[in-house]
């Protein structure tokens, strides 16, 4: 049974990690909680994935006001865990947060160009690309949480 649990005292060191081949797509859990933190005044929720009570993945997402959406910043599955499906059933858990949450019904995410996996993941969820680039990053959205 996968779930969600927001990173706290107990759970933040956890060694999760994607390949090294994924690196150069994915931010490493220092680098979420940091984003986290400099996100903390737009709601920002820092998460980890379990399975049962293994954990498997991390992931944030937070407030964008200017965007009227919640940016799913931040997203991985680790290695040991990737090809049974996990990534699918949390990024609809976090989405069914999202829906619960209310403040928007739009949600906005980057993946690095090259990153296959990740877009057709984020395409499977509903996410279309918006035309919008930043360097190697490409804008995806979620017009309606549904």
């Amino acid at each position: 049974m996968i779930r969600l649990e927001d990173v706290n005292e107990t759970n933040w060191r956890y060694p999760l990690h994607v390949s090294e081949a994924q690196k150069e797509y994915v931010a490493n859990p220092a680098v979420i909680l940091a984003r986290a933190y400099a996100y903390r005044r737009c709601r920002s929720r820092a998460f980890i994935v379990y399975n049962e009570e293994t954990p498997i993945g991390m992931g944030l997402y937070y407030d964008c006001p200017n965007r009227n959406a919640y940016d799913f910043s931040q997203f991985f599955i680790d290695e040991r865990y990737q090809g049974h499906g996990y990534g699918m059933a949390a990024a609809k858990l976090a989405l069914n947060e999202m829906k619960r949450d209310g403040r928007y019904d739009k949600v906005i995410l980057c993946y690095m160009e090259g990153n296959n996996a990740a877009k057709s993941l984020y395409e499977k969820l509903g996410f279309v690309e918006t035309g919008c680039r930043d360097g190697e990053e490409i804008l995806m959205e979620l017009p309606k949480l549904s």
